[in-house]
């Protein structure tokens, strides 16, 4: 896996792996040839709707109260599982079946990392979920070492600990997170499972032969029965005594469900947002955009939400943004050529095979 993920609900979508749009074009010996002005509305579309799903989650969680991270994580998951089938049928990516029994781990693994995420966004500020979302890149590559003994280039290796100098400067000096040793535990937590699932949902998708889109739309539904499971035995349903911490008792007021709603649609925007972008523009592109998310995600904590933001912390977090930065580029440039399509991806013939490649990564 390549890059971090931004948000929770969108496929995890590589930075070399190439929109199936874009492969359909190629494939009738044309270069895609998309107006800068409409692929600039892709980007900003992306950008708006990933920052938003950030903050349309806090607001749910923070100003309408509805703390129920297992059920807010099951409806997301719901609303994933119909987005995606339907960007299916419109022809975005070519279905793939795949058995059951080696859907379920991957499953039960987006489940952990989604639910943890959630948890560390309901306890944490906006801002300390961001920087823990940053770390994940150093992270993986960390893990990748130990793990598979994967030992990146040196210049690699200075990225990643410029990262994380700009991370530990950016969280230390956040008087708010070292005092939330919970929030802390869940934030390191939620991104060492992420790290560990990006990993795994790569290699499972070179054993399966899936890109990240096939995979996600075959094991969100068992994704969803799996949370229906869960929800139930980690939340206060109320059925005896529905009190006001209840989901049974809670006040579903037309603004709350609104918003939950909304989290949930802006999920599905990001995924369509995110084949615009890569389908129109090119993986560097969709990494510089990713960066940009950050900064607006990390300003609106600011602005919405009241994050304190001292000189120190903006100045580790500036080092933080510079390492992934020259990570992301490193990354780019010893990524080898992708190879000729041969094959067009058409929605309307069952028989076409996807050919996107996928190494494993929001």
């Amino acid at each position: 896996m390549g890059t971090p993920r931004d948000e929770e609900t969108q496929p995890l979508v590589s930075p070399r792996e190439e929109s199936p749009h874009k492969q359909k074009m190629s494939a009738s010996g044309e270069p895609p040839k998309v107006h800068p002005f409409i692929a600039g509305l892709y980007c900003a579309f992306n950008i708006i709707v990933a920052a938003c799903i950030v903050f349309a989650n806090k607001l749910v969680f923070q100003h309408y109260n509805f703390k129920f991270v297992f059920a807010l994580t099951w409806i997301h998951t719901i609303f994933t599982w119909v987005g995606m089938n339907v960007l299916a049928w419109r022809g975005f990516f070519v279905p793939k079946k795949i058995p059951v029994m080696k859907l379920i781990p991957i499953a039960l693994g987006y489940v952990g990392y989604i639910v943890l995420c959630n948890v560390s966004l309901n306890i944490n500020t906006v801002g300390f979920y961001q920087i823990m979302k940053i770390a994940i890149a150093p992270t993986v590559v960390v893990m990748e070492f130990f793990m598979f003994n994967k030992l990146p280039s040196k210049l690699m290796i200075c990225s990643v600990v410029v990262v994380c100098v700009g991370i530990t400067a950016a969280t230390v000096t956040d008087r708010v997170a070292i005092s939330n040793m919970w929030g802390l535990v869940v934030g390191v937590a939620a991104t060492l499972v992420t790290a560990l699932y990006q990993i795994w949902a790569g290699s499972k998708q070179r054993e399966l032969q899936a890109n990240s889109s096939q995979l996600l739309q075959a094991y969100t539904p068992h994704a969803v029965w799996l949370l229906g499971i869960l929800v139930p035995i980690f939340e206060p349903i109320g059925w005896t005594d529905p009190g006001p911490n209840t989901l049974l008792g809670y006040q579903y007021t037309y603004e709350a469900v609104g918003a939950i709603v909304l989290s949930a649609i802006l999920g599905i925007l990001v995924s369509l947002s995110t084949f615009l972008v890569i389908g129109a523009t090119s993986s560097l592109t969709y990494n510089i955009v990713g960066h940009l998310k950050t900064v607006i995600i990390l300003t609106g904590g600011v602005m919405m939400f009241g994050d304190s933001m001292p000189l120190k912390r903006f100045m580790g977090i500036c080092v933080a943004m510079m390492g992934i930065f020259w990570y992301t580029h490193l990354l780019m440039v010893q990524q080898p050529a992708a190879p000729p399509v041969i094959k067009s991806i058409s929605p309307m013939n069952n028989q076409s095979k996807d050919k996107e490649g996928r190494d494993g990564s929001a």
